[in-house]
């Protein structure tokens, strides 16, 4: 299955985001694969309480504009619930959520990922 394709059927909106850089595809790839680095840099875990939640908020906040600008919805959609969540003081709603998309961005992640390695 071609790339693109595979990311559409996780919910990824591919053409939003090529258009967002100006038709550029090879800039959207590198783009993507910046986007999973940055996700093992700084990865969402519901490993935090109260004392750690600024530093979990901006994390997740800097995840979500990332996926925002590349058009990866459903992390996008997840991420921008958690922020408002943790931003309520609901710390135990904002971790099962954050439970509830890990399959949907460790998915999107491995497609990312399978994809950067056949380029090598």
């Amino acid at each position: 299955m071609k790339f693109f394709d595979e990311l559409q059927m996780l919910g990824v909106d591919v053409d939003e985001g090529v258009d967002r850089l100006m038709g550029n595809v090879d800039l959207y790839e590198r783009m993507l694969m910046k986007f999973a680095d940055m996700l093992k840099e700084t990865p969402v875990t519901d490993d935090f309480n109260n004392d750690n939640c600024e530093e979990t908020i901006q994390n997740i906040h800097a995840l979500k504009g990332a996926a925002g600008n590349l058009s990866i919805r459903p992390l996008y959609e997840a991420y921008t619930e958690i922020v408002n969540l943790l931003r309520a003081g609901e710390i135990l709603q904002a971790k099962d959520e954050i439970r509830r998309i890990l399959p949907a961005q460790e998915n999107i992640v491995e497609c990312i990922r399978r994809h950067g390695q056949e380029d090598c």
